[in-house]
């Protein structure tokens, strides 16, 4: 599994979405019996039309979207990087799972009605991970792991997290047992997952509109409003690079913050986050220019290492900065407003970067 295994939310998370299908009936009309009249035709079968989704089942599928999104863009980041997460790099499975427990209550007759169960259920696999090559799929039920079974109900995922644990510290693969639909014919099969060194950072959405993101050292969360603000996914990878560069560098540890942005992500995190909790900065100290400016040059050491471009990665910054300056209080500058010191570094950086790719030097800072 990714991440922190199988969490609440996010660590990346991604529901899977059922849609119903419709129903179809024929509407039968009585043949005339009265002889020599002309025949009628039957009409057509008409089809039900399904029900209208709730505005939970709505709300439930915009969240998954956003998390799926997520999880995408992060998977190369995580996967890529755990030479340059220093203390943070863990064996993975590769995917995330849950039930319809998972859910804040508020979801929970939502994620039911969207095909979550009793039994866990793998929601995403990341990709280039052990599980995804050994051909994990979204929607397997998870029966059991090293021939244990697993545990149905409220308490599946802290169980099924036991069950990992002392197994994730070795380097022998993984036996899962799981079941699979296909054709409408459930199969019960069993497929060893090799495991994946990665960053062990959760990336989580944030269930609120300022354009702003928080590291806490093992969790990464983007809020709604920065991935509205973000244009393309590269320019989600430059927010998702830049704090686990702020997490694999310490510098909430060093800010003696962690407990500070911790409750902030955890209030962030919940179907409804109090507002008052991230007023202003929510307690933040705003970042140093020289940490800012070392997580910018180790955050654009792992995008390129992740596959993604950085010619653009300046630009977005500036941008950020010019709409949402520092006088935006919940804002993204106001955590990080050396924006002027940050430029100059970042130019600074990408040089000495391309110099050693030009040169086929290891692409370590």
């Amino acid at each position: 599994m990714c991440a922190r295994q199988l969490g609440y939310w996010g660590k990346i998370r991604i529901a899977l979405a059922v849609v119903p299908a419709a129903l179809l009936a024929a509407c039968v009309t009585p043949q005339d019996s009265t002889l020599n009249q002309p025949a009628q035709t039957a009409p057509a079968p008409v089809a039900k039309a399904a029900p209208a989704p709730t505005p939970d089942q709505v709300a439930l599928r915009a969240l998954t979207a956003q998390q799926d999104r997520l999880y995408k863009i992060a998977a190369p980041l995580l996967t890529s990087n755990a030479p340059l997460c220093r203390g943070n790099a863990r064996n993975l499975l590769g995917f995330t799972a849950k039930n319809k427990y998972s859910y804040p209550t508020e979801f929970a007759n939502a994620a039911q009605s969207l095909g979550f169960g009793e039994r866990l259920q793998v929601t995403g696999v990341l990709p280039g991970s052990g599980a995804a090559k050994s051909g994990v799929q979204r929607g397997d039920i998870l029966l059991a792991i090293a021939d244990k079974p697993l545990q149905q109900g409220p308490d599946a995922e802290r169980q099924a997290a036991n069950l990992l644990g002392p197994l994730m510290t070795g380097r022998a693969p993984i036996k899962l047992t799981i079941l699979r639909n296909k054709s409408s014919q459930n199969a019960q099969q069993n497929v060893v997952v090799p495991l994946t060194l990665a960053c062990a950072f959760s990336i989580e959405l944030g269930n609120a509109d300022n354009v702003n993101t928080y590291a806490d050292g093992r969790r990464v969360l983007i809020t709604r409003g920065m991935m509205n603000f973000a244009k393309t996914d590269e320019e989600l990878a430059y927010l998702i690079a830049k704090d686990m560069a702020h997490n694999s560098l310490g510098h909430a540890i060093r800010q003696r913050m962690v407990a500070t942005t911790g409750s902030v992500i955890d209030n962030l995190m919940r179907a409804q986050p109090d507002p008052t909790a991230t007023a202003g900065t929510g307690g933040i100290r705003p970042y140093p220019q020289d940490l800012d400016a070392a997580a910018d040059n180790l955050a654009l050491y792992m995008l390129v290492r992740a596959g993604y471009g950085i010619d653009d990665y300046p630009a977005f910054w500036q941008r950020l900065a010019t709409q949402y300056p520092a006088s935006v209080p919940n804002g993204y500058t106001a955590l990080h407003p050396a924006t002027a010191y940050r430029m100059t570094m970042i130019d600074k950086s990408t040089q000495t970067l391309k110099a050693k790719q030009a040169a086929g030097k290891p692409l370590m800072p």
